[in-house]
């Protein structure tokens, strides 16, 4: 059975559907200021496990060759370590053969 509907009927569903939109709209909103955060906080994580990697091949080197690498390039070379140089700036320092070496890995 057919029911035409009220105006009331369709205050309310326009209300509603209004209301709806308006609530996409905010969280499309929040979405969007949210995304710059994350990548931002992706890439920070992204530079601590590879600083955290280089500091555990440098350590495997050290066991296998009874002496810290004096640069990233042997590490790459010999233990296959990658380093994604477009995405992070990597400064590595040794100070002594026997001394673990600074690593600071910065995001680009």
């Amino acid at each position: 059975m057919y029911h035409p509907r009220t105006g009331k009927k369709a205050q309310r569903d326009h209300r509603r559907f209004t209301g709806i939109l308006a609530a996409l709209v905010v969280v499309a909103i929040l979405v969007c200021a949210a995304l710059p955060i994350l990548q931002q906080n992706l890439k920070e994580q992204g530079a601590e496990a590879l600083r955290q990697s280089i500091l555990s091949t440098a350590t495997q080197c050290c066991a296998v060759e009874g002496a810290y690498p004096s640069s990233l390039r042997h590490l790459e070379e010999e233990y296959g370590l990658s380093i994604n140089t477009e995405d992070y700036q990597v400064t590595y320092e040794v100070f002594a053969a026997n001394v673990m070496p600074s690593v600071v890995v910065v995001p680009r």
